[in-house]
């Protein structure tokens, strides 16, 4: 039985060893030490040195002090490394949103509103706009998937009235010379951005621009009217602190779906962290059954009518687009205050 115990412990000891070790040659790999040879050199000597420590020392508890005692040396290291908001960033992340509250008129600044004749081919143009709390009339769920149904990007909009939307996308913020990677995003490589923007622009890059383009869902949400308020405040609250100290993107603690979960849950929202969180495309189905969404349909119905593609590509750059893009959406019952 002793032997059994001491078996299985050697095994999940070296597992969770396997995993440190990983990690940290992949911390130092992605780190900002100058020079892409220098960190590789570093990163494959650590993996080599942990491996011959375990293989060739005569007591491996020794190799596993010391071993802990290296890590936690690069830890401290790794914590070192802070955000920043002065880089040459990408050009549709390069300006922070930002907003002035007085009472319940809130000023956004830097609202995005791209005119774009590709994905990566556009004119940049910023407007400021004050929208009045007492006017929020309803918040909408858009998921936008391009990789099958597990994943998604996750946005929420806003509408102050029946024409006037402003929609929030939680992103990696990229520099110039950078490519979107989900490993990447795990080692501090992307800061923290919140994008404020017209739907014409946040929708349609992703219906009319992105090649291949991305199919959009819009849903109608059911968020009581207080809980809208305290949302949308969440939202503020979040641009003006990136705009004051930036913050690091997380492809699985910090993301577009997580901190959504996370502005709900600040004002003791019923949404909870599930696994249908981190694979973010289930997002609508774990709002669905919460009652978050229209429950009057079943969840693939109410999936199938939310789909704006083609409603989108044919509104195209019209003033109205939101309030067309809505027309024949479901609409839940409101919710109890």
């Amino acid at each position: 039985m002793r032997r059994t115990v001491r078996i299985l412990f050697g095994i999940l000891t070296g597992a969770v060893v396997f995993c440190m070790a990983v990690w940290a040659s992949l911390a130092v790999y992605y780190s900002d030490l100058p020079g892409e040879g220098l960190r590789m050199s570093l990163a494959v000597g650590l993996s080599v040195a942990t491996l011959l420590a375990f293989v060739l020392l005569p007591r491996r508890g020794r190799a596993l002090v010391g071993f802990l005692v290296a890590w936690g040396l690069l830890v401290a290291w790794w914590s070192t490394i802070q955000p920043s908001n002065a880089r040459d960033w990408q050009e549709d992340v390069a300006v922070l949103p930002y907003a002035t509250v007085e009472g319940d008129r809130v000023t956004l600044h830097n609202i995005r509103n791209f005119t774009y004749r590709s994905e990566t081919d556009f004119d940049a143009h910023y407007y400021d706009k004050t929208v009045d709390l007492g006017q929020l009339s309803s918040v909408d769920l858009v998921t936008v998937y391009w990789m099958g149904d597990a994943i998604a990007h996750v946005m929420m909009s806003f509408a102050f009235g029946e024409d006037d939307h402003v929609i929030f996308s939680i992103e990696a913020r990229k520099e110039k010379s950078e490519g979107y990677s989900s490993v990447k995003g795990f080692f501090k490589q992307y800061e923290l951005t919140y994008v404020v923007g017209d739907e014409r622009d946040l929708i349609r890059l992703r219906t009319d621009y992105r090649n291949p383009r991305e199919d959009v869902y819009l849903y109608v949400t059911r968020i009581p009217p207080e809980n809208r308020r305290r949302l949308f405040m969440e939202y503020v609250a979040a641009i003006n602190g990136l705009k004051d100290k930036a913050e690091f993107y997380n492809t699985l603690t910090t993301n577009c779906t997580t901190n959504v979960v996370r502005h709900f849950r600040a004002f003791g929202g019923i949404v909870r962290y599930n696994w249908r969180i981190l694979l973010s495309g289930y997002a609508p189905e774990y709002a669905y059954e919460i009652g978050g969404l229209d429950t009057s349909l079943p969840f693939q119905e109410l999936r199938k009518r939310s789909y704006i593609n083609p409603i989108a590509l044919s509104v195209g750059d019209d003033p109205m687009f939101s309030r067309k893009i809505r027309e024949g959406l479901p609409r839940p019952a409101p919710a109890r205050p």
